[in-house]
């Protein structure tokens, strides 16, 4: 169990900073379209105007379903907005600490997952597990909603690049160094019991 918890903050850790790594240096640049500044700004007073009375949330514009919206929304231009009535600073670091813990539940989750099918397996068994489960989840999450909401391709890319990233890593460090497992070549079982023969006389 202390193993496991031990593993679980390691591989949260791990998660924490490699989502530092992709999202909170200029490297998060890359995934975003990006208007001018002329642009930006009409955007965001026509958001003011029209989106502050309904409040914070994630809007689809248009609406699509009225007729009225459903035929604007047939005839583009759409966007799905995560619309922020208050905004913050570029520079705030308000949300590490809820994020730290965010990760660490996410290795946590991960390290007993392990454990709970990981004794006895190698390591390279374990591996292809985690690597398998990962892919499976981000192929899923961040490669397949481009495709039903008629996204643009970067930014979910690079979202399928950094996770994937993120929980391969982690999960292989608690898989190698928090999780009991055979040394290589060592996977074969004990061969069943079996009674004497009686021997002739």
């Amino acid at each position: 169990m202390v193993r496991t918890l031990i593993g679980g903050l390691v591989g949260g850790l791990i998660i924490f900073v490699m989502g530092y790594i992709f999202w909170a240096t200029p490297l998060g640049n890359i995934p975003f379209a990006h208007a001018g500044d002329v642009q930006a700004a009409a955007v965001q007073t026509a958001m003011a105007q029209n989106l502050t009375p309904t409040g914070t949330g994630t809007y689809k514009i248009p609406d699509p379903r009225t007729r009225e919206g459903a035929s604007a929304y047939t005839n583009g231009p759409i966007a799905i907005v995560d619309y922020n009535s208050k905004g913050f600073a570029p520079e705030d670091m308000s949300m590490i600490l809820p994020g730290f813990i965010v990760a660490v539940i996410a290795g946590l989750l991960i390290a007993f997952g392990l454990a709970a099918v990981g004794g006895g397996r190698s390591f390279g068994a374990l591996a292809r597990l985690v690597v398998g489960f990962s892919l499976g989840f981000t192929v899923w999450e961040f490669l397949g909603t481009p495709i039903f909401m008629h996204f643009g391709w970067s930014y979910w890319i690079y979202s399928f690049v950094a996770e994937s990233v993120s929980l391969i890593l982690a999960g292989l460090a608690i898989a190698r160094w928090f999780v009991p497992h055979l040394a290589a070549g060592a996977g074969a079982a004990a061969p069943a019991y079996e009674e004497p023969r009686a021997t002739e006389a």
